[in-house]
């Protein structure tokens, strides 16, 4: 592999003006190409979460490559979080599996760079999860019922207790989602909630009017109880249009705190 990489160093390929035959490309260092490789193996299923990659000596035979070079590929991976590894006469690499929480640190970096307000943020969550209401109220199992109306239930044991009952709240959100088995919606409404999420906590915990916000998580909580019915009596319009309500009101909320950009509420 190392060979083949020096070895395409000098590649050319066409290129448009008539002028130049041909310009160099960047061709991927070696260090990357094993990092590729390994990682297209633990997205194919070939190694598995919890696997413990060969030693460091039998990777380096393998792919011809030095130990720095093997290090810097783990480095690669580990910044993915497709594995973890451990220094010492005892630690090694271990294969983690692809974290949805990773995607939405970097969609959350990209989104405070671009300025993006918590508003962005709940419009779009207004797009993806008022349909997945819709789509669970027309197609449901009795499992489905059953697991929402045992996070409605996770709501009511901690009203009590704000910041436990965002984290509950948050969980029903994603719930609604993952009961649509579309796994790129559930993807990218994970992205959406993780900074949802940390909006809804830096309002909570940063609330002084103790009996307004515990009313506002009362409306919420009574919200997620009505949304479970509708869902289970199949009316999927009224769904639609209750968690369309339900998100505005939540994103009315939090912004009337004050002006809160995405970037003042990650680390």
């Amino acid at each position: 592999m190392a060979e083949a990489a020096r070895a395409a160093e000098t590649a050319i390929v066409p290129a448009p003006s008539r002028n130049r035959v041909g310009r160099q490309v960047r061709v991927p260092k070696t260090a990357e190409l094993v990092a590729a490789h390994l990682r297209r193996q633990i997205v194919r299923g070939e190694l598995k979460p919890g696997d413990a990659l060969p030693p460091e000596s039998g990777l380096m035979e393998q792919f011809g490559i030095s130990r720095p070079t093997l290090r810097e590929a783990f480095r690669v991976l580990e910044s993915e979080s497709l594995i973890t590894v451990r220094r010492g006469a005892h630690g090694g690499a271990r294969v983690s599996a692809p974290d949805a929480d990773v995607a939405a640190r970097f969609a959350g970096l990209i989104l405070e760079y671009r300025g993006a307000t918590l508003g962005d943020i709940y419009r779009a969550a207004a797009l993806i999860e008022p349909p997945c209401a819709r789509q669970l109220a027309v197609k449901h199992t009795a499992d489905d019922i059953k697991r929402l109306r045992d996070a409605v239930a996770a709501e009511k044991a901690v009203l009590d207790d704000p910041l436990s009952l965002v984290d509950a709240q948050d969980a029903f959100h994603a719930l609604l989602v993952e009961l649509t088995g579309n796994q790129t919606l559930i993807l990218l409404c994970g992205m959406l909630r993780n900074i949802i999420d940390r909006a809804n906590a830096s309002y909570t915990a940063g609330a002084t009017d103790a009996e307004a916000q515990k009313a506002q998580a009362l409306k919420g909580h009574r919200a997620h109880v009505r949304m479970v019915g509708l869902i289970e009596s199949g009316k999927a319009e009224e769904a639609e249009k209750l968690w369309q309500r339900h998100i505005s009101s939540a994103d009315d909320v939090v912004n009337a705190a004050g002006p809160k950009t995405v970037l003042e509420l990650l680390d």
